[in-house]
């Protein structure tokens, strides 16, 4: 394809239709907790229990709802226990195991994104030249 042609084809309205898909697509990947990371326009076989989806991608500021879905667990398989839901806390145990997961996940992002990373670029003291010539002594 030649630069004319190319041109034109970028140069030409997107259909509405096409803006709207788009945006729907946009808007699937969206979960309470961040984003998912599946392909656009694919399913989520996971249905509801994104906290197990190793594609969920958690927000930093979800840090604490995160921290909350974890405590909830918790309750939760303690709850599973003492009525002898022995099949619901195995499977809670999955999800609070997935969610602590989570949580080092996003702690990792965070620290990350606050240290200074070194570039190996040297600094300006030091490679400015620092000569001086002695200062000449009058009689």
């Amino acid at each position: 394809m030649n630069y004319p042609a190319i041109s034109r084809l970028l140069c030409q309205p997107v259909p509405q239709a096409r803006l709207d898909k788009v945006q729907r697509n946009f808007e699937r990947r969206k979960v309470a907790l961040g984003e998912c990371g599946r392909a656009y326009s694919s399913p989520c076989i996971h249905e509801h229990s994104c906290i197990r989806c190793p594609l969920l991608r958690v927000e930093p500021g979800q840090r604490q709802r995160l921290a909350d879905i974890r405590d909830n667990l918790t309750a939760r398989i303690a709850e599973a226990q003492r009525e002898g839901w022995l099949g619901e806390a195995e499977g809670l145990k999955v999800s609070l195991a997935a969610a602590e997961a989570k949580l080092v996940q996003v702690d990792g992002l965070v620290a990350r994104r606050r240290e200074a990373v070194s570039l190996g670029m040297p600094a300006f003291p030091d490679i400015a030249g620092r000569t001086s010539t002695p200062a000449k002594e009058t009689e």
